[in-house]
């Protein structure tokens, strides 16, 4: 089984209220998302707040076409779980030698719309 996004509700700022298909909610804090050409105007908030979840892509996307890998929105909803860190490491967001709160950007737009959940279930 595959991670995806099932639900999303804005919040504030930059928040999003997630529903995943393992059954898990939380609360994602996308700003640090928000770099390079394709994420510039979602940094506008009311463009920001124009997400849909994309059942195709089983993720939030925005008109614009931008959208973010499920794992990165699962990650940033639940990057202070303990328990979940040595899964983040192996999507290549932390690694042994950074804090939880670190995000490797790059990777992020390298996996997105990618199912890269090997191993979570």
């Amino acid at each position: 089984m595959f991670l995806h996004v099932i639900s999303a509700e804005y919040l504030e700022d930059y928040k999003i209220a997630v529903s995943f298909n393992n059954g898990r909610r939380g609360v994602a804090d996308l700003s640090g998302a928000l770099k390079g050409l394709v994420f510039e105007p979602l940094k506008d908030k009311s463009v920001f707040s124009s997400f849909v979840v994309d059942e195709e892509l089983e993720t939030i996307v925005w008109p614009n076409g931008a959208d973010l890998a499920p794992e990165y929105i699962y990650f940033q909803a639940f990057k202070d779980d303990p328990e979940l860190q040595s899964q983040f490491r192996k999507w290549g967001y932390v690694d042994n030698h950074e804090s939880h709160t670190d995000i490797k950007a790059s990777e992020v737009l390298k996996n997105s719309n990618k199912k890269t959940t090997e191993g979570f279930f």
